[in-house]
């Protein structure tokens, strides 16, 4: 396998989906990793579009055939992850891969593919401005939140030093901005 890939992780709503789709309307070669998970489809989420969608048990199995370039067990039995498949599908036709994944994921994503990735920490100015964006997203149940933003605190603490950048989603468009400077610095390598 050979390629760029780049990486952008972050706690949930943090604004990584926002950056990321911003940048994939900007670069006909880029193309998103669409990842694993055993989750259940919120809202009009399609299986292949936002997610692969398996059960816990054909995730496990996916795990023993070794057809995963990394995962985790985010919560109990709500595992992600990114299928060697899908990278070489994306690859075979000359695209450069772009993930949208979280935290530790990203870290992995990173380790595995090493030079060959420019890895991108986003996070929110605050955890109050963190719980703020989970609530009007309007997703999740008061306990998810407060879970959510729980481990959003493991993992920016988790995060640190680890990633090639971070950005502080403040401002939008300062952050697209910035991002944007970074991905054409990495093209250009």
């Amino acid at each position: 396998m050979s390629g760029k890939v780049i990486i952008f992780s972050a706690p949930s709503g943090s604004g990584k989906s926002t950056v990321v789709n911003h940048l994939l309307g900007l670069h006909p070669e880029f193309e998103f990793s669409v990842s694993a998970t055993s989750r259940a489809p919120r809202g009009t989420e399609q299986d292949g579009v936002e997610y692969h969608f398996l059960t816990p048990e054909q995730f496990r199995q996916k795990i023993a055939e070794d057809a995963f370039v990394e995962f985790e067990e985010v919560y109990h039995d709500k595992f992600y992850g990114t299928l060697k498949s899908e990278v070489e599908r994306i690859w075979s036709k000359g695209h450069v891969i772009i993930f949208d994944v979280d935290v530790k994921g990203g870290y992995n994503l990173k380790k595995y593919f090493g030079e060959q990735a420019l890895s991108v920490l986003i996070k929110a100015p605050s955890i109050e401005v963190l719980r703020e964006r989970l609530i009007a997203r309007n997703t999740d149940t008061p306990e998810a939140i407060e879970e959510r933003v729980s481990k959003a605190e493991s993992e920016l603490e988790f995060a640190e030093g680890r990633f090639d950048y971070t950005l502080v989603n403040d401002v939008l468009d300062v952050t697209f901005a910035e991002s944007e400077k970074m991905v054409d610095a990495f093209l250009a390598q």
